[in-house]
């Protein structure tokens, strides 16, 4: 059994890997960057080794011979599929808690996969994975595929370098972009292209493999609820797979494995069309995010067998074995906003206090004090629930999350709610294009949240009766005005005051009597009109926190004196993220059009494309390709028509 073990990642998946480790009675090392000397991972191992890269092989396998392990474990994303890290981990002497070198080339190829698929008998999408990657080739297959069609990296994963193409015209730009974005993210910019096959959904098999020939499934996961093709809520057993189709896609994702001699941990991901037909779209050799699904459903602890598999021990269960017990649904907390395409954001962690209670978990790499920066993935934590029943397990998952706010950093958890508890959702009728479809639409799982007024009756109480607020004592009448600002509205509540106490709210519309204010520090209890309401909030300095159904509507208050902001000012372009100059698409001087694309930031490896708000000219650029900018920063100034 493996004594030592290196965790050749960071986060969450750091965090939980080190947990089963100790339980194992494994002694764990973590390997960290300057970004990360403060994060939870590295206190959550008994050693910790200073690295310049995840990504850099030579300084891993080094830390791993420093601190003398015998065993390391890639997690999932950075070096987890990468071929030449396996075989560096083996030179050197240790053992990989994965599959061997050469599964991991012929699967983290999706051309080779596919080519392999077909020997195996599995059925695999209609496409063109060719070695000619020039652009005419590419284009002239994607006209005999028929559009639209899905350009994709042959090194990907996590909808990273993966581009929808509905029409020839809009072929080389997309082509342009998912190369750029793919050579960023895995540092290989070669493509294929498949056949999009609409009305689909994503269904992946959990598959586990010994060093003793042994190969079984854990069943299924349905992973469609995706955005910007990437998953955000996944679940066991999926709603769509009767048990003939199981059984099906069981078979077919144990040859997968066989066809590679697969060893560990893996997953064989399947398409599902409109007519319930399978499809394989990729293997992916290693952890997913998403295990802690099948664990829930299964009560197999996947890391231990992971740990067991890579010291030579048999698998501990056979196929009819391993069964499904009730429903599981996991949610990714991410640090983005949903009401403006999902962009990536960072900031510090203001208000974070994860609590677990039977059937629900909690997977987090952050804690309250630390901070989201734009070095890395987005995602922050995981919440899991598991329930007898699938409508047990979303209600379980809505009301974890509801509980459990992240507070400081803009995020996805009121959208996770409303989306869990959506007719969509509910009804199990989850497409992988259900929610990019919603975008720009009414829908109201995507409508941005806006504080009602009895909310913003509550803020400007917490105003005044939190420290630092203005409490009034007077024995007479006092009035106070407060000025706030929330989801872009601005509201003034006056606030009447008889002898010290609260007794009535004057604001734009109307005006209430209050019967009782009481402020413990985080809950305000607040009555009007008869009916008595506790509003819990966090207060941040002058802006205060509201949670509500997952949201945090965040009340802050007015600076009157301030005129228009950069943010909404038609003649300035603010990068909403930090991170990286991708490109700079125009020349000081060019005349644009509205909506021409200006310039593209690469954030936590996916591109954001800031648009002109009007046509006019470009008056200045201030950045140039390379360059880091930070969120909120003017990156170019327009001359605009009429302004």
């Amino acid at each position: 059994m493996i004594a030592k073990l290196l965790i050749a990642n960071r986060g969450e998946i750091a965090c939980r890997i080190a947990r089963t480790a100790r339980r194992m009675g494994i002694a764990t090392v973590a390997v960290f960057t300057e970004a990360d000397s403060d994060a939870l991972h590295v206190r959550a191992c008994d050693e910790a080794v200073r690295i310049t890269d995840y990504l850099d092989i030579e300084a891993v396998v080094g830390a791993a011979k420093r601190a003398g392990v015998d065993a390391i474990h890639p997690g999932y994303g950075f070096l987890s599929e990468n071929a030449g890290f396996a075989e560096a981990v083996e030179a050197a002497g240790v053992f990989f808690v994965g599959p061997s070198a050469e599964a991991i080339r012929i699967m983290g190829d999706k051309a080779a996969a596919k080519a392999k698929m077909v020997q195996a008998g599995v059925p695999v999408v209609p496409g063109a994975c060719g070695e000619d990657q020039s652009d005419a080739v590419l284009v002239a297959e994607a006209e005999k595929i028929g559009f639209p069609v899905l350009i994709k990296a042959v090194a990907g994963g996590g909808g990273r370098g993966m581009r929808r193409v509905d029409d020839a015209a809009d072929f080389d730009e997309a082509l342009t972009s998912a190369r750029r974005e793919a050579k960023s993210a895995f540092a290989n910019d070669a493509v294929l292209l498949e056949r999009l096959i609409e009305d689909s959904r994503h269904v992946e098999m959990q598959v586990f493999g010994d060093a003793h020939g042994q190969i079984v499934h854990l069943f299924e996961r349905d992973c469609s609820a995706q955005r910007r093709h990437q998953k955000i809520i996944e679940e066991c057993p999926s709603p769509a797979v009767d048990s003939v189709l199981r059984e099906k896609l069981g078979a077919w994702a144990v040859a997968a494995a066989k066809a590679v001699n697969y060893e560990g941990a893996g997953t064989v991901e399947f398409i599902l069309d409109g007519q319930g037909n399978a499809f394989f779209v990729e293997m992916n050799t290693r952890l997913q995010v998403e295990h802690p699904v099948t664990e829930m459903t299964t009560s197999i602890d996947l890391v231990e067998w992971q740990l067991r598999v890579a010291s030579g021990e048999a698998l501990p269960l056979a196929q009819d074995q391993i069964t499904i017990d009730g429903h599981a649904i996991e949610a990714r907390l991410y640090a983005e906003d949903p009401y403006q395409g999902f962009l990536p954001q960072t900031g510090k962690i203001v208000h974070f206090q994860p609590l677990e209670s039977t059937g629900e978990r909690i997977d987090s790499g952050v804690e309250e004090g630390g901070s989201i920066g734009a070095d890395y993935d987005p995602m922050v934590a995981k919440f899991i629930a598991h329930g007898a029943e699938r409508a047990e397990a979303i209600a379980k998952l809505s009301g974890l999350i509801e509980k459990t706010p992240l507070v400081g950093v803009t995020n996805n958890a009121g959208f996770l709610v409303r989306l869990l508890r959506s007719t969509a959702f509910g009804e199990g009728r989850m497409m992988t294009a259900t929610i990019d479809g919603w975008i720009g639409s009414n829908d109201p799982v995507l409508l941005p949240p806006a504080p009602a007024s009895v909310e913003w009756l509550a803020a400007a109480c917490v105003a005044v009766l939190a420290p630092g607020g203005t409490w009034f004592r007077s024995t007479g009448i006092a009035e106070c005005a407060v000025s706030l600002e929330c989801a872009g509205s601005s509201e003034t509540v006056r606030l009447v005051f008889e002898r010290g106490r609260l007794v009535k709210a004057i604001w734009r519309g109307g005006e209430t009597a209050i019967g009782k204010s009481e402020w413990d520090g985080e809950t305000l209890g607040l009555s009007t009109g008869g009916l008595e309401k506790r509003y819990r909030f966090i207060v941040e300095g002058r802006r205060y926190h509201l949670m509500r159904d997952g949201e945090v509507l965040a009340f802050a208050e007015l600076d009157l004196l301030a005129g228009k902001s950069a943010e909404t000012d038609p003649c300035k372009v603010v990068t909403p993220v930090s991170g990286r100059v991708a490109r700079v698409a125009v020349l000081s001087g060019d005349a644009i059009k509205e909506g021409a694309a200006l310039i593209v930031i690469e954030a936590m490896k996916m591109e954001t494309v800031l648009a002109a708000k009007a046509a006019g000219h470009i008056a200045a650029i201030h950045v140039a390709e390379g360059d880091q900018v930070q969120a909120g920063e003017i990156v170019a100034e327009l001359e605009v028509e009429g302004a």
